[in-house]
């Protein structure tokens, strides 16, 4: 199992509900905690899948999970909390597997660009090479008079729903 630390922040489901209720048990995506499982899940993939990202979440004990890029994130984490959800892409260089391209795009989890750590740990623990950080950042905020979703863009923190300005420290999914 991946350290995870006590303090890192955990993301809740923030998407439309009926997303979550559809989420069976037992239905998450591929959970891929070494190498051998990781060579087992891409031995199974067509050309088609590998041409475009997978959705993934990485799972509150530090797991990757992955599934197909159209799988809503809820789905792929069984309906749980995470520690980082986004799309990842793979590319082979050299006969060895790599992370093409990595971002935290969940608008049902909305994680922070902070998240990223407990990424790189759960790509080191596969001994899949990685960049050094998300390679499309996404910021996500809550408009405080509004409480909708936002996603800024080029530094411009202004709600898109009604104007007002958004925080710039994240603050989707407060502490209750």
């Amino acid at each position: 199992m991946a350290q995870v630390s006590a303090r890192e922040r955990r993301y809740r489901y923030v998407g439309p509900a009926e997303l979550k209720t559809a989420v069976r048990p037992g239905s998450g995506g591929c959970r891929i905690s070494s190498a051998a499982e990781f060579d087992g899940w891409i031995a199974g993939r067509s050309a088609a899948e590998l041409a475009e990202p997978f959705t993934f979440v990485v799972d509150t004990d530090g797991v990757l999970r992955l599934a197909p890029r159209r799988s809503e994130h809820v789905a792929c984490a069984g309906g749980d909390m995470v520690l980082s959800a986004g799309e990842i892409g793979f590319v082979r260089e050299a006969d060895v597997w790599a992370v093409g391209e990595v971002s935290n795009q969940s608008t049902g989890y909305c994680p922070d660009v902070t998240s990223w750590s407990a990424v790189a740990r759960a790509l080191d623990r596969i001994g899949l090479g990685r960049p050094s950080g998300f390679t499309h950042e996404v910021v996500f905020r809550r408009c405080p008079d509004c409480q909708e979703h936002n996603i800024v863009r080029e530094d411009d923190f202004v709600c898109v729903f009604c104007g007002s300005d958004l925080p710039e420290t994240w603050n989707v999914d407060p502490p209750a």
